[in-house]
């Protein structure tokens, strides 16, 4: 099989093209966690410890040059090699979010399995001799 044609059969299976949609799905899925993290949680977070804003939460590991804004921006434009703890646990608690939003739709497919594999399922309908020889021996059986 050429290398071409071997390529061509994997890219058109079912699968590639599920992944790929899961990917793209996953990106947009991304982008709103993101957002209701740092545009919802944090912000609440944020007011319940004291009014700390997590973004600006760092550690400079070198002097800061005098007149500098004490913001995490500002120091990393003045060259200041930083440690920014609080970018760090914005990103964790969004993992944590997201991990278990996975979490629950994983658990609600697994439930859906198993309902469906307990359901009984219907008989299959018997062959059309068979319906005969039954109509028949239930006619002798009635005397008609």
């Amino acid at each position: 099989m050429s290398f071409a044609k071997e390529f061509k059969e994997f890219a058109v299976k079912g699968n590639v093209m599920d992944l790929a949609v899961g990917v793209i799905i996953g990106g947009a899925f991304g982008k709103i966690v993101d957002s209701t993290i740092h545009d919802l949680v944090m912000p609440l977070v944020g007011r319940v410890v004291g009014n700390v804003d997590f973004s600006n939460l760092f550690v400079p590991l070198a002097e800061v040059p005098a007149g500098t804004e004490a913001t995490l921006a500002a120091v990393k434009a003045a060259g200041v090699p930083v440690f920014a703890y609080g970018n760090f646990l914005t990103i964790a608690v969004n993992f944590l979010i997201l991990a278990w939003i996975i979490f629950l739709m994983v658990k609600a497919m697994n439930r859906l399995r198993r309902q469906e594999a307990a359901a009984p399922a219907a008989p299959p309908a018997p062959p059309e001799d068979v319906v005969l020889l039954r109509e028949i021996r239930d006619s002798l059986k009635t005397g008609r």
